[in-house]
């Protein structure tokens, strides 16, 4: 199975909200973020297509904390059929090359603290945990997890 990365635009926003709302249930964005996020000048979304089907899709934007840019990853997924197939990993490491060449040192996300493959991946990739976040998942508990790139 061969995977293409390339820009997702808003022509994408039915099909990416479906696979969000298939990997996110109750916490997903409503398609209303989604296409406000696709259209912002400060985020960068890649989709990964495998014979020609959208298989999941990554957005990012570039943040600004005390002077610092940084990489924020917004959302990732991958449609329930499609993972364990590298996809992931492939988005992950395309979005921090382009993170790369912005200038950009440093990544950060946040997971949900019950989501060990999710984890597990982003631990693989070097990403560290660095924090905490009580409750932001609703009753769920996040973590908070940087990567220097």
């Amino acid at each position: 199975m061969e995977v293409k990365i390339e820009t997702a635009t808003i022509k994408l926003l039915d099909k990416l909200y479906e696979i969000e709302e298939e990997c996110f249930d109750q916490e997903a964005f409503t398609k209303r973020q989604i296409a406000y996020l696709l259209t912002d000048y400060n985020t960068i979304a890649l989709a990964a297509k495998t014979d020609s089907a959208i298989a999941g899709f990554i957005i990012a934007q570039v943040e600004v904390e005390e002077n610092t840019e940084f990489g924020h990853i917004i959302t990732i997924n991958v449609a329930p059929n499609c993972r364990r197939k590298g996809i992931a990993t492939k988005l992950l490491r395309e979005i921090e090359t382009l993170l790369k060449q912005k200038g950009i040192t440093e990544c950060r996300l946040e997971v949900r603290e019950d989501n060990h493959p999710a984890i597990k991946l982003y631990q693989t990739l070097g990403y560290q945990i660095v924090g905490k976040l009580e409750n932001y998942y609703g009753k769920k508990h996040g973590l908070y997890l940087k990567k220097t790139l």
